[in-house]
């Protein structure tokens, strides 16, 4: 099994681009994290954080990494995995993505997240809170992106790339 982990803040296209860059990688297939979640929980993300809070949710999300490798390594499967923004800020997640994939942090600039994030803000649970969208993402940002890095075996720019761009960006770094 060959496991390809999409990493970066929200907003960043990490769903957008593992769904085309699947499509490139013969034998690929593409696995949204949050979504995998919301099956299992049957429950939805905002749901979960609400109910559960942050910290039951980054278990959450470090359990449904273990399975999912579990799965796609006894059934031979490659995959690209699309996580969440904050999964690598749990250290059994960051554990499982640097022993079972090749991580790409996807990076993005602030004003890049700002203009796609604004249209969903009201939607994602860690930009709630008292401050404006951009002190909000600056904030997070200045925690996790160490995290991004250290788990990155390549980081692509994405400000003004297309998701297709990006995927044949992607592509042609791993032939």
């Amino acid at each position: 099994m060959r496991a390809i982990a999409l990493t970066g803040f929200m907003g960043c296209g990490k769903s957008s681009v593992g769904s085309v860059l699947a499509d490139l990688l013969p034998g690929f297939e593409w696995i949204d994290l949050d979504r995998f979640i919301e099956e299992t929980q049957e429950k939805t993300i905002p749901e979960l954080f609400r109910e559960e809070g942050e910290t039951a949710f980054r278990e959450m999300e470090a359990e449904a990494l273990d399975t999912i490798f579990m799965i796609n390594h006894d059934l031979d499967r490659d995959c690209v995995l699309s996580l969440g923004g904050g999964t690598v800020t749990h250290p059994d997640s960051r554990s499982l993505l640097r022993q079972h994939a090749r991580c790409i942090y996807l990076r993005a600039s602030v004003e890049t997240l700002v203009t796609n994030l604004r249209p969903e803000a009201a939607s994602r649970p860690m930009l709630q809170g008292g401050s404006s969208l951009r002190a909000r993402i600056e904030t997070l940002l200045e925690q996790r992106e160490p995290l991004y890095e250290s788990i990155a075996e390549l980081i692509i720019d994405i400000d003004g790339k297309s998701s297709e761009g990006i995927a044949r960006e992607i592509r042609d770094l791993l032939r």
